[in-house]
């Protein structure tokens, strides 16, 4: 089974990681079968077992979903002895990731350009805030003040609204991700050349990624896209509405979609419509498109439109709250959220298959320093034994 054994069993990866980003690719890549070694300071560990109440051993919950199946060994690198231990264990890893602030990795000996010398095939991962060169690449920076300083945030919302933070994590989660798909290209081309390699990612590279629509359109074209909140630039009606009791949104990417949309709502006059025709049309028509528009809507319930539009072939979702969402047939069928093995929780595994199953979550976060035991032999080496003569 992938959640006992994993497409990356035997890779040993170790993870300096404090919060999201590089505890998130920690995750992926021990959900995928890596022995993931966390290592964390003696006092306190990661700050995001704090992050929030108590959850399980006295850790945060935030702390769990981003750490899950790892191990967890606590040493102080400020310390001669705790830099040796960390030393000993880089010759044992295939990877080693961290998200720590800049300028500390130089101050620890443990930089890129430091490790990969010493360890030829280890692949090394960084994931900064504002990116390893610049004039900010020393910044240290957080989720929202990279989505406000990258443009992200004004994008999100609708006309009129103040910029606005996307809800999830996109910038932290996003860096977390692009570091494990270098890490995967790495571990490949090492396959094949016996050479490690050092990546770098950022949260303002990831952020300027999710972005790009908006930033290409203003560099090639010179301008940027209205603000729709649900709704999208270029294809009209394409966005949520109201209906007699919750929002539905209704997607018509084309004028033959638009044509199903008009006959299902018993208005195949707007067909024939020289301002509704055409997508380009209902682009400078739209407000008077949507004022016929949401007053049909609101005369029936979200699930009356939705049996109806579905029937048509017209593309539209009910906007679920989260717990709408998880009673979803359609979302339990798929199984994303599974109890965790030995564990009173159930945490979203992996939006992924592999040969047909779902990577598992193989148990809840570590304890601080559960695992200095385990790899003691590594951590405090027995001295060789002096041999005498009898």
């Amino acid at each position: 089974m992938i959640g006992m054994a994993g497409v990356l069993d035997g890779v040993r990866v170790l993870e300096l990681g404090q919060v999201l980003a590089g505890p998130f690719a920690g995750a992926i890549l021990a959900d995928l079968g890596a022995e993931v070694i966390k290592i964390e300071r003696t006092e306190g560990g990661d700050d995001a077992r704090r992050m929030g109440p108590a959850f399980r051993h006295g850790d945060a919950l935030n702390f769990h979903i981003f750490n899950r199946g790892k191990q967890s060994v606590a040493l102080d690198l400020k310390t001669e002895a705790g830099r040796a231990h960390l030393e000993r264990l880089t010759a044992q890893a295939d990877v080693f990731i961290h998200n720590l602030r800049p300028g500390v990795p130089e101050a620890l000996g443990i930089d890129g350009a430091t490790l990969c010398a010493r360890h030829p095939r280890l692949i090394y991962g960084e994931i900064s805030a504002f990116g390893p060169i610049g004039p900010m690449a020393m910044r240290p920076g957080y989720e929202p003040l990279l989505q406000a300083f990258s443009g992200l945030s004004s994008t999100n919302g609708g006309e009129g609204d103040p910029p606005m933070r996307s809800g999830a994590s996109v910038c932290d989660q996003g860096s977390g991700m692009w570091l494990v798909i270098g890490v995967l290209a790495l571990l490949h081309r090492r396959a094949q050349t016996g050479r490690g390699g050092l990546l770098t990612t950022s949260l303002l590279e990831t952020a300027l990624a999710w972005n790009a629509q908006k930033s290409d359109a203003w560099t090639n074209e010179g301008q940027l896209p209205l603000r729709h909140r649900s709704g999208h630039p270029g294809f009209v009606p394409y966005e949520a509405f109201d209906t007699a009791d919750g929002p539905l949104l209704i997607c018509c990417g084309n004028d033959r979609l638009f044509a199903k949309l008009a006959h299902a709502l018993a208005r195949p006059d707007w067909i024939d419509d020289p301002r509704f025709a055409t997508n380009r049309a209902r682009l400078q028509h739209k407000a008077a498109l949507f004022e016929q528009l949401a007053p049909l809507l609101r005369a029936h319930t979200r699930a009356d439109w939705t049996d109806r539009f579905e029937a048509a072939g017209v593309p539209c979702a009910p906007v679920h709250s989260v717990p709408e969402a998880l009673a979803h047939p359609q979302v339990q069928a798929l199984g994303m959220q599974a109890p965790v093995a030995g564990a009173d929780a159930t945490l979203t595994a992996l939006p992924l298959r592999i040969d047909g199953e779902r990577p598992l979550v193989r148990g809840l976060a570590p304890q601080l320093g559960a695992d200095n035991a385990r790899h003691e032999a590594s951590l405090f080496p027995v001295p060789p034994r002096q041999e005498t003569t009898p």
